[in-house]
């Protein structure tokens, strides 16, 4: 019971945490110093949520609209999301040489589903090194094109910003109003964009699992060709989903969209190719566009829902329901389909707990997604339905990806979109739990008569 109460007190932390960090850099892009023009609050508090959810939607044109001060807010806020309140709050007491106490380290544990409460700090301290060696190589990638376009000192800031943005999977950027359309046919911005989504999307603990398997490999501890099987259950079955995803997502994309003049139709076969999987990557979470997204056909913003609901890996800065639950769920209707007692997975069984969870998440987001939609099909009733539907799962995935909607949405809307985005970072089965009652000791140790019900 005491582990069940620090857990909940966990998950409220991160809801209360999240809120604050938004309210408070709300206020701070509100001021008239961050800003080259007059912002109502509201879209203030619209970028502080996009920024700390990650999720890249915004009312406003960035680039325009803030100051150099409100850009480097608008980048902390972003870092600050992608991180975590937690990892940031942490990260504080470790530059102030404050003891980190059995609670806290509990928190981190429950945060990032670790199995141990030893080694709490150096795991903050290995994240962090990581983001910032990741985010610093991809700046100086992004500072190859940008230097020569924009100059020395705009060319490095935009590297920066962008690098923290992509790592983080923010999807919001300082360019204009085209996102990164106007380097379609860029390998270098595509490549190093594509690279900081698709790492920081793993995960830290694939990070971490991949780095011990590695290390056993030099040191000549496991052969070679046995580095991937000795790797957790969750890593090999991030990796299956992440590869299956993009490579599906792009082939997709690529025979959908091939003469669409709005989108790849005017490009060349390379180019075609390279659109075709940064738009398969960016929909997992990111929310970068090297295409236009209001050109897209319906078949293919219905494909990019259903990818954008997947989202990324856990334990990283992506959003969506996770590719691991996603491959529970597929192997749950495998197991049933092929008329087996166990769900397995690379020669394991899965356990009823950890079906239950997956279960849970799919269909408690899915109910949150579907009243967002619901609501804005309301306020908003002289809109396309697969634009709503477009940009409210980009909203409930953290992903940012828009037909170009956000902006002309009615004030109720974009207060729906701000609670959908707000609900995809700290999770919907965090959300719900953090408000729900516990249930006491009596209904926990009895045990009810088996009986089935009809379905199908």
């Amino acid at each position: 019971m005491e582990k069940k109460n620090i857990r909940l007190n966990t998950m409220q932390m991160i809801a209360l945490g999240f809120f604050g960090v938004i309210l408070l850099g709300g206020l701070l892009l509100w001021l008239p110093v961050c800003n080259q023009k007059p912002i109502a609050f509201i879209d203030a508090l619209f970028t502080s949520v996009s920024a700390v959810c990650v999720t890249g939607l915004v009312t406003i044109t960035p680039a325009t609209q803030f100051t150099v001060l409100g850009k480097i807010i608008l980048m902390l806020l972003i870092q600050t999301g992608g991180l975590g309140v937690m990892a940031c709050a942490i990260s504080f007491f470790i530059v102030i040489r404050k003891k980190i106490t059995v609670k806290e380290r509990v928190m981190i544990q429950q945060a990032y589903s670790l199995d141990t409460l030893s080694g709490m700090v150096q795991f903050i301290i290995r994240i962090l090194k990581c983001t910032f060696l990741a985010e610093g190589v991809g700046a100086l990638f992004y500072m190859t094109q940008f230097v020569p376009r924009y100059g020395l000192l705009k060319g490095i800031c935009y590297g920066i910003f962008h690098a923290v943005s992509a790592f983080c999977n923010a999807g919001i950027d300082i360019l204009g109003d085209n996102s990164f359309c106007d380097f379609t046919n860029s390998p270098v911005i595509n490549i190093t964009t594509m690279g900081l989504i698709v790492i920081s999307g793993l995960g830290f603990m694939v990070w971490h699992d991949m780095h011990e398997s590695l290390k056993k490999v030099l040191k000549k501890d496991i052969p070679r060709e046995r580095a991937f099987t000795r790797l957790s259950l969750s890593t090999k079955v991030v990796l299956t989903m992440t590869v299956s995803l993009i490579l599906f997502g792009a082939v997709c994309i690529y025979l959908m969209e091939y003469n669409n003049p709005e989108t790849l139709g005017g490009l060349n076969w390379w180019e075609k190719i390279m659109a075709a999987f940064f738009q398969s990557v960016t929909t997992r979470t990111a929310g970068f566009a090297s295409i236009s997204q209001v050109g897209l056909k319906q078949g293919t913003k219905l494909l990019c829902c259903v990818l954008m609901f997947i989202g990324g890996s856990p334990g990283g800065t992506a959003g969506g329901v996770k590719t691991t639950t996603i491959a529970l769920m597929l192997l749950i209707c495998l197991a049933v389909i092929r008329g087996k007692k166990d769900v397995e997975c690379y020669g394991r069984r899965i356990s009823n707990g950890n079906m239950r969870t997956g279960i849970v998440i799919v269909i408690v987001t899915f109910l949150f997604l579907l009243f967002g939609v619901t609501l804005i099909t309301i306020l908003e009733p002289n809109r396309e339905f697969i634009d709503i539907l477009y940009e409210a799962t980009s909203a409930m995935g953290t992903v940012g990806l828009t037909a170009d909607l956000t902006p002309s949405l009615t004030r109720g809307s974009q207060v729906v979109l701000m609670a959908l985005m707000y609900i995809g970072r700290i999770g919907p089965i965090t959300m719900t739990l953090v408000f729900a009652g516990k249930a006491g000791a009596s209904q926990q140790l009895r045990d009810l008569p088996t009986k089935s019900i009809s379905v199908g």
